[in-house]
């Protein structure tokens, strides 16, 4: 499993509306393959600032499965107007222990 760690800002004004929307983006999530969850906080500091991770199978799932299939428009469609500036993504595992 790979957690993608996305940093958003979102417009001035639009914060509370955007988590209000998130709700229904992250139904598109789930109906990826290779989804397992999604996470939503908000920054203390920046409050502008939201921090999305997601779990996903690999991370094929989410940059070709998620990014290259019809719900990923469905995803940009409701939550894009809400960016500020493009998200900043990355994709994490766990080390493998020695």
């Amino acid at each position: 499993m790979v957690v993608e760690h996305a940093q958003l800002t979102v417009e001035t004004g639009r914060e509370e509306e955007f988590q209000e929307i998130f709700r229904t983006a992250r139904e598109v999530l789930a109906e990826a393959d290779g989804f397992r969850w999604a996470r939503l906080l908000r920054c203390v500091e920046r409050p502008r600032g939201f921090l999305l991770l997601v779990g996903w199978d690999s991370v094929e799932a989410h940059t070709v499965g998620f990014r290259e299939s019809e719900r990923f428009g469905r995803w940009r469609a409701l939550v894009g107007p809400f960016f500020a500036a493009p998200p900043a993504v990355e994709h994490y595992d766990e080390p493998v222990p020695r």
